[in-house]
């Protein structure tokens, strides 16, 4: 077949032209790859787009040299050379054999051979190249496989699958008996991938999944998750875009958990703490049922704690609890500033530095008390008379 999309058409920028010129004038072969054929051939303009060549990395950069084209960023080792071609960034990589692996880090050998190269790639959605013609070159039917929804790992069936339980058994099958296999993969490289199923379609199927096919102790994921409270983040959390962490949080029952998921998965800072907020926070940290302010205890805490991210966190803990009209509210709310300074209290002629202190402490739970309400002249005058 042949593809002639007008999203296909829109790759062609001056760069990508001078790129394929420069490749066609050295006899080499340049086609499209992985993931980008797969978005194109479903309708999709792909956001970054992969290319594959039978020349070397040493060749690539000599090609590049010559013409005066500057290159960024090279990962030789990998067989992939960065150019840059009207202020456009072009990711090269040669053909290539994995020789070994241990799951952490293959040895490569380069080829020319198409076919080769498509057999190392781990789906056969991903194994399709797309000629700058719009030719298509499939070695294992995965236009087939994209067509009827078959696809063979968690994190492209939220992308790809309608239904969540369109499923080939014989994947899941293999999958169950190789998932120990996922111990030694790094975690870096797990925690990335986990964020692509956790940000798809078919969440919460999937996570249930992943527990069923035993493949959870292997990733960092606790044991003894807690699914019931997955199964009903997971609807509160829908169409709010939550973090992955928030979604990652419900299976959590202590936040022991979040600790071991970091010494596994190497997760960051902020995710870690987004975690660890979230266990402890999600039953306590809740909506004010005898006011008129119901979002009063969360505002309360972001100004308690003066952390940056506070607000943010809280936000996550909303979409969490299914709190979406105060979600909205807190989204909206900036927080106001403590209009009073310890050079305030001098001036009114107290000295000691202690007495400042507790005063300060005082006046601001005035302030909390009046809806941070209250202004400097009026806490003050609180100081006055007492």
């Amino acid at each position: 077949m042949k593809l002639q999309s007008p999203e296909f058409q829109s790759l062609f920028t001056e760069g990508l032209k001078s790129l394929t010129e420069l490749f066609a004038k050295e006899n080499y072969e340049l086609r499209i790859a992985g993931g980008a054929v797969r978005d194109l051939l479903n309708g999709v303009k792909p956001q970054d787009v992969d290319f594959a060549t039978t020349a070397t990395p040493t060749q690539m950069k000599e090609m590049f040299q010559s013409a005066g084209i500057r290159m960024i960023n090279n990962k030789e080792k990998h067989g992939t050379i960065t150019a840059r071609l009207h202020e456009e960034n072009f990711e090269v990589t040669t053909l290539r054999i994995d020789v070994t692996t241990d799951g952490r880090h293959a040895e490569v050998e380069f080829t020319t051979d198409w076919q080769k190269d498509a057999e190392w790639r781990a789906l056969t959605i991903n194994s399709m190249f797309l000629g700058f013609d719009g030719t298509l070159f499939d070695y294992f039917n995965g236009y087939a496989d994209l067509k009827n929804k078959k696809v063979r790992y968690f994190r492209f069936c939220g992308r790809i699958v309608d239904k969540p339980g369109d499923h080939d058994h014989e994947t899941l099958e293999a999958i169950a008996e190789n998932a120990k296999g996922l111990a030694g993969i790094s975690g870096e490289r797990i925690w990335v991938e986990l964020k692509k199923v956790l940000t798809g379609g078919h969440v919460n199927h999937l996570i249930h999944l992943i527990y069923d096919l035993d493949v959870a102790p292997h990733i960092g994921l606790p044991a003894n998750a807690n699914l019931e409270e997955s199964n009903k983040v997971s609807k509160n959390v829908e169409g709010f875009s939550p973090k992955p962490m928030t979604l990652l949080a419900s299976l959590f029952k202590v936040q022991d958990d979040v600790t071991k998921l970091d010494l596994r998965l190497k997760i960051s800072k902020e995710e870690k703490n987004l975690g660890l907020f979230i266990v402890k926070n999600r039953k306590d940290l809740i909506k004010a049922t005898d006011s008129s302010e119901p979002l009063k205890p969360y505002q309360d805490f972001v100004i308690d704690s003066r952390e940056p991210d506070a607000t943010a966190r809280v936000c996550e803990l909303l979409k969490y609890q299914g709190e979406h009209g105060l979600l909205t509210e807190m989204q909206q709310w900036s927080v106001p500033p403590f209009p009073v300074s310890g050079h305030d209290i001098r001036k009114v002629g107290i000295s000691s530095g202690k007495e400042i202190g507790a005063l300060l402490q005082q006046l601001r739970k005035q302030w909390k008390k009046s809806g941070y309400q209250m202004e400097k002249d009026e806490l003050l005058s609180y100081i006055k008379k007492s």
